[in-house]
């Protein structure tokens, strides 16, 4: 006999003002489930303070304790949350150890299609904006002005709740877009697209090798400008001396937006298990993570290559989750933003909506977008390439677009 569907995830508000939203998991366990939930803990904006979780290696139970939105939808989160965990129906037949990087599942793509009479700072945010609301996910973005002004948008978008091949989601979709652009809105459309059209996994830009090689290098330089690596200081250390069964890995650093996704996110892709974990920030900013681990045949990781390798790129994700770079373009300037691609397929939610943001913020407008995922460095990445308008772009300084946008991604604002 199973458990019941409400038993799976409780939400538990926040009982005053200042206090943490507490979210309950307790279902069959996965390698893999705690990145899952965490990227969509972070899809709906919401940051993790503080985490307990264990498993007996069949069923896990984990505490998160989040600061949310006064807007946060709960309900629509606990049905997400639920989506990601194993069936709660039956706890019998399943391979808890099992592979877990198979693709997701793939949604229909659509073609959302618009002109705008005339551009403006923060135009392409408020798009991303009402889609994020709208629970449609960005795959592809085709952004281009023309010469007297005019705005032609293309999106290449997939519908998290799958409706949108029906013509009341489409309205819906259309008017939420007509009352957030007002009168420069000419005209929309949303049609579906077949899959030779939408290879919007498979980036065919080119990317000048000067910069795969230094923008998407897995290595911690040794030195680098601007004091980052000081500012951000990161310890990762790894002890098979408390547990007979487990490896235990301690991390020490500066917090920031989608860490503990990008905790997971990495050991996943490693196929590791974690068996308990607990995890915190502090009031100055700092986080302190303690995982007991073990690989995927259930065993502690004693081989001491594998050993540094874990732990060299967990600190080269905990330190540049993400890449960001200026870069010249002949007479224009070109803002690169590079996102890690799980081996699912998956890469981190929000970052396109936070680095329209940025702009808006910093009063920089957007001339084109080009999104494509290329295989670097023997991995995937989403990457963004956002030509900056002329106008505005000679005004802002580039480092200070480059600071912001990465400030943006990172929380730090």
């Amino acid at each position: 006999m199973g458990i019941l569907r409400e038993d799976v995830v409780l939400i538990s508000p926040a009982e005053k003002a200042g206090d943490p939203t507490v979210i309950s998991v307790n279902c069959p366990d996965k390698t893999g489930l705690g990145c899952d939930l965490c990227r969509i803990i972070l899809l709906f904006g919401l940051s993790i303070t503080r985490g307990d979780f264990s498993t007996d290696g069949k069923w896990c139970y984990i505490v998160l304790w989040v600061d949310g939105k006064t807007d946060t939808r709960w309900d629509l989160l606990e049905k997400r949350l639920l989506e990601v965990c194993p069936s709660y129906f039956s706890t019998s037949g399943i391979d808890y150890y099992r592979p877990v990087n198979q693709q997701p599942k793939q949604l229909d793509v659509f073609l959302l299609k618009f002109w705008c009479s005339c551009d403006r700072k923060g135009l392409l945010h408020d798009i991303t904006q009402v889609l994020f609301d709208l629970e449609l996910t960005i795959k592809r973005v085709k952004v281009s002005t023309t010469p007297d002004g005019k705005v032609m948008d293309l999106f290449f978008i997939t519908d998290t709740r799958e409706l949108l091949h029906t013509k009341e989601r489409q309205s819906q979709t259309i008017l939420h877009l007509k009352t957030a652009l007002g009168d420069i809105l000419v005209s929309c459309e949303i049609e579906s697209v077949g899959l030779e059209i939408t290879a919007c996994s498979q980036g065919t830009l080119f990317l000048p090798s000067t910069i795969t090689e230094d923008m998407f290098s897995l290595e911690l330089p040794s030195r680098h400008p601007g004091g980052l690596l000081a500012s951000n200081p990161i310890s990762v250390t790894v002890d098979n001396t408390l547990s007979p069964s487990h490896t235990l890995i301690q991390i020490l650093c500066q917090d920031h937006k989608g860490l503990i996704y990008d905790t997971m996110r990495t050991l996943k892709d490693y196929n590791i298990q974690v068996s308990y974990g607990r995890f915190f920030t502090n009031r100055k900013g700092g986080c302190e993570l303690d995982l007991f681990i073990v690989q995927a045949d259930g065993k502690k990781i004693v081989d001491r290559n594998k050993q540094n390798s874990l732990c060299s790129r967990l600190r080269m994700e905990l330190w540049r989750p993400l890449r960001v770079s200026m870069v010249s373009r002949g007479p224009d300037t070109e803002l690169l933003v590079a996102n890690p691609v799980e081996f699912s397929g998956r890469g981190r939610p929000l970052v396109f909506h936070d680095i329209t943001l940025a702009l808006k913020n910093i009063n920089t407008q957007i001339f084109s977008v080009e999104i494509g995922r290329h295989m670097i460095c023997d991995r995937e990445w989403e990457v963004y390439r956002i030509l900056l308008d002329e106008g505005d772009s000679c005004h802002v300084p580039g480092i200070r677009i480059e600071e912001g946008v990465r400030k943006m991604l990172m929380g730090w604002e």
